[in-house]
Parts: structure tokens; C-alpha cells; sequence
């Protein structure tokens, strides 16, 4: 364990996407008091004010308004606890269907191979874009309804990996050895063949969550997610799409944290494998 979390933190990646997700957590996890004012006040006399260092610009109020008069910051503060909810809540579900599945897949072999490759074959033809639009179109709108689109249509790609990466690790010396000593099939894949997909799972893991964030900001940009009234960073760009003449930082804004969250996810995943994969370290 003390070696792991070693070789995590002399991961770079590990260290400074690590980091810039536990401050978003922090963030969050603390909106309300984070937070200079409340997301959902207006004040139609200040709308459409700029960031502040621009002509117009009124104080406490540093990354401008909207054109309903609502603070940017806050709105942006407060959408990240949608994000990251969906994203960790979401991508653990999805991986702990998909990976089931695959390691049984993988291990067993047979009747069990068949069924599962075949599910997810059929699966995987369908857009997954169009799809997750018509299961929350058919759930009704809300963040339960966002992660449930995202887990049926994501564990497949946890299942495919982790089947193949069970097959490979299937014909290892290690695994012929506890075969022959007379362990248990189900003990060998948990204790023996589990540990070892590991480093790989994490890393699909943290880009599920990557994907995850997309997939909401995608649902709120067409107002398939949470409610209108609640802050999102998919509904803050649909707004500021609309008034990108007048409020230019209203896009900008979310468009940034967006792109950040999904980069230090995906490096996060990239650094865990590195550190934590005995072969990637040599």
C-alpha cells in the first residue's frame, strides 16, 4: 500500500491532476459558502456586466453577470457539484456493471462469453449520444435520470476492456500455477486475476468520469438534465451560446472549467495506470 502511494505521488500527472480534482471537490463539496452570492439571484439592472479589470465592471462580482443579472462565479461554483456528482456516481456504477460482467466473460469462458459479447455487440450499434438523449427523454429530466443514461450505455465499455484484459492475464504463469495447486475458480478471479486488471480499470475509470461530465454538460445544453433553475455548466454555455454578442464570459467561463475537469481527469487516469502498473514503471 505504502509503495502504491509512493509511485503515485512521483507521478506528475498524478500529483497536479490529483490536485486540481480534490480542489474542485473541496469546491463543491463547500459551494454555499465558497460561493460570493446566491446562483439563482437576479437582478435584471445588473445583467450582462463584465469580468472584472473591464469598462463596466462592478466589484464582487469577478467573472461578470449574466443577462439576468446572476453571478457567473457563483453559478459556476454551484455547477460543479452537478458535474461531479454525475461523474463519480455515474462512472463507479458503470464500472462496477461493466466489470463484472467482463471478468466473468473473461474467466469463464464458454455460454457466459457468448451471451455477454453478444449484449454488448447489440449495445455498442446504438449512437451513444442519441441514445442517452432518448433515456432521459423517456425517465424525465434530473440528475438520477443522467447518471442511470450513463451507466446503461457506458458499462459496455468497461466490459470489453476488462474481458480482454482477463483473457490476457488468464494465460500467465501465475494463474496456471493456482489452477494447479487446486485453488477455487471464483478465488483465482478475485484474488489473483482482479488485482492485476486493476492499473487498467483505474485509468478507465478516471476517463469514464471525463466522459461522464461531457455527457452531462451535453444533456443541460439541451435542457434534458436537472431543472433550469439549477446551475450547470451545460446550461450556463446554452445561455451564454445565446448572448455570446453581449456576454461573451458567460460561454467562456463554463467552456474553460469544462475543458479543465475533463483534461485532469483524463491525466489523472494516464498518471494512476503509470504508477501503479509494475511494467509501466520499468
Amino acid at each position: 500500500m505504502r509503495k502504491s502511494l509512493r509511485a503515485m505521488l512521483s507521478e506528475p500527472k498524478v500529483v497536479v491532476a490529483g490536485g486540481f480534482i480534490l480542489l474542485l471537490l473541496l469546491v463543491a463539496a463547500f459551494a454555499p459558502w465558497i460561493a460570493p452570492r446566491d446562483p439563482l439571484e437576479q437582478d435584471l439592472m445588473l445583467g450582462t456586466l463584465p469580468p472584472a479589470g473591464y469598462d463596466g465592471a462592478e466589484p464582487g462580482y469577478w467573472l461578470g453577470t449574466d443577462d439576468l443579472g446572476r453571478d457567473v462565479l457563483s453559478r459556476l461554483i454551484h455547477g460543479s457539484r452537478i458535474a461531479l456528482t454525475v461523474a463519480f456516481v455515474a462512472a463507479g456504477l458503470a464500472a462496477l456493471l461493466g466489470t463484472t460482467l467482463g471478468l466473468l466473460a473473461g474467466w469463464y469462458r464458454g455460454w457466459v462469453d457468448v451471451v455477454i459479447s453478444r449484449l454488448v455487440d447489440i449495445w455498442m450499434a446504438f449512437p451513444p449520444v442519441l441514445l442517452s438523449i432518448l433515456l432521459v427523454a423517456v425517465f424525465g429530466s434530473g440528475v438520477h435520470s443522467v447518471i442511470a443514461a450513463i451507466v446503461i450505455i457506458d458499462w459496455t465499455r468497461f466490459c470489453r476492456v476488462v474481458r480482454s484484459e482477463t483473457m490476457a492475464q488468464a494465460q500467465n504463469d501465475y494463474v496456471i500455477a493456482a489452477r494447479t495447486i487446486g485453488f477455487p475458480r471464483f478465488r483465482i478471479l478475485v484474488s489473483e486475476i482482479l488485482p492485476n486488471v486493476a492499473p487498467v480499470l483505474v485509468a478507465l475509470v478516471s476517463l469514464e468520469m471525463g466522459i461522464a461530465v461531457i455527457v452531462e454538460a451535453i444533456l443541460s445544453f439541451v435542457g434534458l438534465s436537472v431543472s433550469s433553475d439549477t446551475p450547470t455548466w451545460g446550461g450556463m454555455i446554452a445561455q451564454g451560446r445565446a448572448i455570446i454578442y453581449q456576454g461573451w464570459w458567460v460561454l467562456v467561463a463554463p467552456l474553460v472549467m469544462l475543458f479543465l475537469t475533463v483534461l485532469a481527469f483524463n491525466q489523472l487516469g494516464d498518471g494512476l495506470r503509470r504508477a501503479l502498473d509494475p511494467m509501466m514503471r520499468r
